[in-house]
């Protein structure tokens, strides 16, 4: 079967369905709201959702601790309400990618009841258990400072269970064949509904295979190929799009190899980190690294870019010291960081002005691979910082200056509404900027626009140009004889630089922003002058150059 690879040219919006917009008014937003923002959504020109967990939760991790995998919670609608939403995305052209959540259940799972019910439980195997205490109990917390321990004495089973994140999210025993059979069934069974893929979560520790004192765990990566392979024969467009941290050197296993027979795409952490990094310090030479490191893989796979996502802003993958410059420059209060690696703030109160946000978006849409945008981001919402935890960038989605922010009209919301300050919903909320043709918001729709008429960017051949200055970076793309080109200053201060583009007899560079035209140089270069974190969006040649170019080569 033939893969339908419409991910390497679309723009993916992320958004919690509780915090989105409530139809009924119980202060928790569910389906019918959000099928009433689709017309949003379609406006802004995005080609896919990506919903966090909705099934049935006791909700102690904002819905990634699920107890009914078949379900919806009822503070979200209905199984019908769901169908609904499918068929009116559908009618839009919108996408749907769904949480997959099958590292770990909650540990009121009827599984995990019926699997610590006595040794001889059909289910016991389905979690991993252990007779005596590990000697790594307390090793290899996702959550420093919050977890403890990863393996807990469980008083009905008389032994330890493992658990990766909170101890009432035990791990599933991906070792066991029944288990993976199961998983197979709550893909196909979504994937039945309508939706179009899943966000994977936690990868590494989904393909790992635990043993109990034993240090290395060993990671299952056939298990991906087994999961897409399953995926591609009961749909050949849907994607597996997974979350994975890790080092440039271990991507290709993820993505299946040379074969590519993996996960179809992966969020781009690695160069995400080192993006904050030139945002903070205007140097563009560890993010030109770091896209570099993570430019080889397979042709059917592709990066996902986003900026903020509903986690901290993990900066796990820089040293010591850029981790300080990060820190100092944009969470430089302790009250701003978490687990000692993040920051959690949203991207409007750590940039701290419309330039440096339309800079930032720009690169993001830039670079190789698919843009993820998260809720309110095109807004430029703001952050809750007396909220605990993460929660902080969870806030409910400013629609309107009334009450709630529009979000609602219950008396308590799921989580308190921005409502104070220059964040608040007053201030910045999608109808005031929707009227307002210089918002940030009809912005952001403009660049999405502009992107998904560069296909280059998700399909091309990426190269790095050589601008002469350490504070501004030039990509060029090149696919069936077209080729774009942008170029972003991180620098508070303007700078000029000459570049060439490498592609033989081009004489113009046309600007996709506004009406501008670069000749080029006698030497073939061209003189590109920028303000102070500013950016252009060129295609090289003009089109009528590009028509020539694939002509030529035929």
């Amino acid at each position: 079967m033939i893969e339908d690879l419409w991910y390497k040219n679309t723009v993916v919006y992320s958004l919690d369905l509780e915090t989105f917009l409530d139809a009924n008014g119980d202060g928790v937003g569910d389906f019918e709201g959000l099928i009433r923002r689709l017309d949003y959504l379609q406006y802004l020109g995005v080609g896919a959702i990506w919903l966090a967990p909705f099934q049935a939760t006791p909700n102690r991790d904002n819905g990634y601790d699920i107890r009914d995998y078949y379900s919806v919670d009822p503070r979200h609608g209905s199984g019908g309400d769901f169908v609904e939403f499918m068929h009116q995305a559908e009618k839009r052209g919108i996408r749907v990618l769904i949480d997959l959540v099958v590292n770990h259940t909650s540990d009121e799972h009827p599984w995990f009841q019926e699997a610590r019910s006595g040794k001889d439980s059909r289910l016991r195997d389905w979690y991993v258990w252990s007779k005596e205490r590990p000697e790594d109990w307390d090793k290899g917390m996702v959550f420093p400072g919050q977890q403890d321990r990863t393996w807990t004495f469980d008083r009905k089973a008389q032994e330890y269970y493992f658990h990766r994140f909170y101890n009432f999210q035990p791990d599933l025993n991906i070792d066991n064949p029944e288990v993976r059979k199961e998983i197979r069934r709550i893909a196909g069974y979504w994937l039945q509904l309508g939706v179009q893929g899943f966000r994977v979560d936690a990868v590494p520790f989904l393909i790992e295979s635990v043993s109990p004192g034993k240090k290395q765990h060993v990671k299952r990566f056939d298990y991906l190929a087994e999961l897409r392979e399953f995926l591609q024969w009961r749909s050949g467009s849907a994607i597996l799009l997974g979350e994975a941290n890790v080092l440039p050197d271990e991507n290709r296993e993820y993505f299946g190899g040379d074969g590519g027979d993996g996960i179809h795409m992966m969020f781009n952490f690695f160069v995400n980190q080192h993006l904050f990094l030139a945002l903070a310090t205007g140097e563009v030479g560890p993010l030109i690294d770091a896209i570099r490191a993570t430019a080889k893989i397979p042709r059917t796979s592709q990066w996902a870019n986003f900026l903020r996502n509903h986690d901290e802003l993990d900066l796990g993958r820089l040293d010591d010291e850029q981790r300080s410059r990060v820190f100092e420059r944009f969470g430089p209060d302790p009250n701003m960081q978490l687990f000692g690696r993040g920051i959690r703030r949203r991207l409007a109160p750590m940039l701290g002005d419309r330039r440096h946000e339309q800079l930032a978006h720009s690169v993001m849409f830039s670079l190789p691979g698919t843009p993820v945008l998260r809720y309110g981001d095109e807004l430029g919402m703001g952050d809750d910082l007396e909220l605990e935890g993460r929660d902080a960038v969870r806030t409910p989605m400013q629609w309107a200056n009334e009450r709630n922010g529009g979000f609602s009209t219950a008396e308590r919301t799921v989580h308190p509404v921005i409502d104070e300050g220059v964040w608040g919903y007053r201030h910045v909320n999608v109808e005031a900027q929707r009227r307002d043709p210089g918002s940030l918001l009809n912005w952001t729709a403009r660049m999405i626009r502009l992107r998904l008429e560069c296909p280059e960017i998700g399909w091309g051949r990426c190269e790095i140009l050589d601008t002469g200055s350490p504070n501004v970076l030039a990509i060029r793309y090149d696919w069936r004889g077209t080729s774009v080109l942008t170029v972003h200053n991180f620098d508070r201060a303007p700078h000029e630089v000459a570049i060439d583009s490498g592609v033989p007899g081009s004489e113009r560079l046309s600007n996709l922003l506004v009406e501008e035209e670069v000749p080029a140089d006698g030497d073939g270069t061209y003189k590109i002058a920028l303000d102070a974190l500013d950016f252009r969006w060129f295609r090289i040649g003009g089109l009528d150059y590009a028509v020539r170019r694939e002509y030529d080569s035929e």
